[in-house]
């Protein structure tokens, strides 16, 4: 063979490689059905940690008690994690609000968890009410250890961050920053899930 024919295939089987590389790092996003929902309103869906399970650490209730995501096995549970000094947090709750009327109940729940400082929690409660959100139960990281375990087990690099998990209490999909929950592609990909198609 002429060292131009070598060449040739060598090149031939880079590509290859590199092929064979990239398609094994894209597989996860690409097989997951809800991928194709990455558009519009939600093209930061991510669907990368998709069936890890949700943290186990507590949240507060609003009447002062602890909770946690497995309270909601059962369910599909949106959960939301923000707070009044971040705007685009505000800006989206409207749309949570809307969505948590158009399809809460039985099959699903909006669980907002505000990372606001405990002496914030009032205003915080106001502002849901405030921001079209009412029907929206404040939540909010607990005081007394490091009130961000919930935070940080969840994979939370920002704020809004909105992580959708099955009624199994496993990651479908998340998605950071403000997003408008009330369109037609977010309401959507919700009826997707809930339809299970």
């Amino acid at each position: 063979m002429t060292r131009y024919a070598l060449a040739g295939l060598f090149m031939v089987g880079l590509i290859a490689i590199v092929y064979v590389l990239m398609s094994a790092g894209s597989g996860k996003q690409d097989a997951n059905p809800y991928a194709k929902f990455a558009t519009g309103p939600l093209t930061n869906l991510d669907v990368s940690s998709a069936g890890g399970a949700a943290s186990e650490a507590e949240f507060l209730e609003a009447d002062g008690s602890t909770g946690t995501l497995a309270e909601f096995r059962g369910k599909t549970v949106l959960v939301n994690f923000w707070a009044t000094w971040c705007p685009p947090c505000e800006k989206e709750m409207p749309s949570l609000g809307a969505l948590q009327t158009a399809r809460g109940g039985d099959r699903f729940e909006i669980v907002a968890i505000s990372v606001d400082s405990q002496e914030d929690l009032d205003y915080a409660a106001r502002r849901l009410t405030e921001l079209g959100a009412a029907n929206i139960p404040l939540r909010a990281t607990p005081p007394d250890r490091d009130n961000y375990e919930l935070v940080y087990e969840s994979g939370v690099r920002g704020f809004p961050t909105s992580i959708l998990y099955g009624p199994d209490g496993t990651e479908i999909a998340r998605i950071s920053g403000d997003v408008d929950w009330a369109s037609f592609e977010a309401v959507g990909f919700i009826d997707a899930v809930l339809e299970g198609r």
